[in-house]
């Protein structure tokens, strides 16, 4: 027997066994009243009546339903009353520009759009036929209308189209199918061990590749969600005190504001020996993996993966084989990526890039034919990172390949150096980037944030003779208030490189 796999399977589930379960509570401060808290018999109804409401707009199966929002319960909901019944949900990236959106909406030929009521001024510049702003006007949904079943469920239709980032070029559009998505969830629940009795809090943006599929697995299992909508350390620790919060996953970033929201916390941390912290987005140091133990008294856990890949390729957790390790050796080698997660298959080629295969990896680049066909060669996906396999078979991602710096002929991982970085108590955060110069072709650059205590680029360069071969050492340093990211963390080293004249 064959049976689709559809993103409708996990709210089915859990209306079916968690009924009057708090299913959400969305985020109290918002610009339009919120949607207070839901049971997830309250949420599949919202979803049904948002397909309804696309089925009266006359929005056919497969017709692309974009939506800009911060974290919300709206959204939430859109993760099954748009993909649940044949449609494509397009979450987008609201801290992106204008011209950027409206990119977006356009390449993927957006029938309707919702915005986040912040965001009500772009609409009259968008191309969509039919436009709502979530909360202000709640006309996207029909309530007390059965919505059309979808006739022929398909696993391999595209369900989201989940823009690319933007760290380097224009971004993509990343068809993922519902069978990438289903399984990406239940995997990644298998390996964080996500269960009934957890609490989730949705500190990860959920435009960012669906949540890294948390939304899906944590309904199915009748996880209560907690949304936040704007990330603030105290706020995350204020959360997870007041809901009982068990899960959360961040970028590094994410936990850097955590651990300084900690460092003036008034009382015992909360969530001490029951949270398990999800990272990913960037390598943390190793550094901040040792404080997230110390400090928090969190479960560190890393993934490594991409858009591309729903995004689980590999996964890094704690070891009983490690207990008896010192607290810097453990955190070292959580540094790692991780090995592959159930049913992924990852190797490293001649040229030094991480490739992959599995069940997990996109169906395509949406209206991109040639990027597909670049990125999937003979049955591989190229991820665009240099790595190794270690002799216990752990990935260790060494640099994306364009931010590998090449001086005097060597070539330097930017992670190594701004790890030796970030493990001087007064640096905050780190990105290493080449810039051009004469004599080595590219100069080791460093651009340094800093508790403000006023440690010197001398100091550091000291530092960091301790753990790195001299031509590695950062020739240059200069001290910046803040990093360009992304809004799930990521260095943008393109926009770093650009006022040194060598940018993307």
């Amino acid at each position: 027997m064959l049976v689709p796999l559809t993103v409708r399977d996990f709210l089915d589930r859990a209306a079916h066994v968690y009924p009057d379960r708090i299913a959400v509570v969305d985020e109290p401060d918002q610009p339009a009243p919120g949607l207070g808290t839901l049971t997830f018999a309250q949420v599949a109804a919202r979803a049904r009546a948002q397909a309804a409401r696309l089925d009266r707009l006359g929005v056919p199966v497969g017709g692309r339903v974009a939506v800009i929002s911060q974290n919300s319960a709206r959204l939430l909901v859109s993760f099954f009353g748009v993909s649940g019944w044949g449609r494509v949900l397009v979450p987008v990236n609201f801290r992106l520009a204008l011209p950027e959106i409206r990119y977006i909406v356009e390449h993927c030929g957006a029938d309707v759009v919702y915005v986040d009521p912040a965001l009500e001024h772009v609409l009259e510049h968008l191309t969509a036929t039919h436009k709502f702003v979530l909360g202000a006007d709640d006309d996207l949904y029909l309530d007390g209308v059965e919505p059309a079943a979808w006739a022929d469920p398909d696993e391999n239709a595209t369900a989201t189209i989940n823009y690319t980032s933007g760290t380097t070029a224009r971004p993509k559009g990343v068809q993922l199918t519902h069978r990438n998505i289903w399984l990406n969830a239940t995997v990644f629940g298998l390996h964080m061990g996500v269960h009934e009795d957890d609490v989730y809090l949705h500190t990860l943006p959920m435009f960012h590749c669906n949540g890294w599929g948390m939304p899906y697995i944590t309904t199915a299992m009748g996880v209560p969600q907690i949304v936040l909508r704007q990330v603030d350390g105290a706020e995350i620790l204020r959360r997870v005190e007041r809901h009982g919060v068990t899960l959360l996953c961040a970028a590094p970033a994410v936990i850097n504001a955590v651990l300084d929201a900690a460092a003036t916390w008034d009382g015992p941390i909360p969530g001490r020996d029951r949270v398990r912290i999800v990272v990913a987005g960037a390598p943390p140091p190793t550094r901040t993996i040792a404080r997230v133990g110390e400090v928090l008294g969190w479960q560190f856990n890393q993934i490594y993966g991409l858009t591309e890949t729903t995004p689980i390729l590999t996964v890094n957790r704690d070891r009983a084989e490690w207990a008896g390790l010192p607290a810097e050796e453990r955190a070292r080698r959580l540094s790692r990526a991780g090995v592959p997660a159930l049913g992924v298959s990852v190797r490293v080629d001649a040229d030094g890039e991480v490739l992959a295969r599995g069940n997990h990896v996109l169906e395509g680049y949406w209206e991109q034919p040639e990027a597909t066909a670049a990125a999937i060669t003979d049955g591989w996906f190229h991820t665009g990172d240099g790595g190794t396999i270690d002799a216990e078979g752990y990935v260790v991602i060494s640099d994306r390949k364009k931010d590998v710096i090449i001086s005097g002929g060597e070539n330097v991982s930017s992670i190594e150096v701004e790890d030796a970085l970030t493990s001087h108590p007064a640096v905050r955060e780190a990105a290493v980037i080449g810039t051009p110069d004469e004599k080595w072709g590219e100069l080791v650059t460093a651009l340094v944030v800093t508790d403000g205590s006023g440690v010197t680029a001398e100091e550091l360069v000291t530092h960091c003779r301790t753990f790195l071969a001299g031509y590695k050492i950062p020739r240059r340093i200069e001290f910046r208030t803040e990093l360009a990211r992304t809004a799930t963390g990521k260095l943008q080293k393109f926009k770093l490189r650009e006022s040194f004249g060598n940018g993307q």
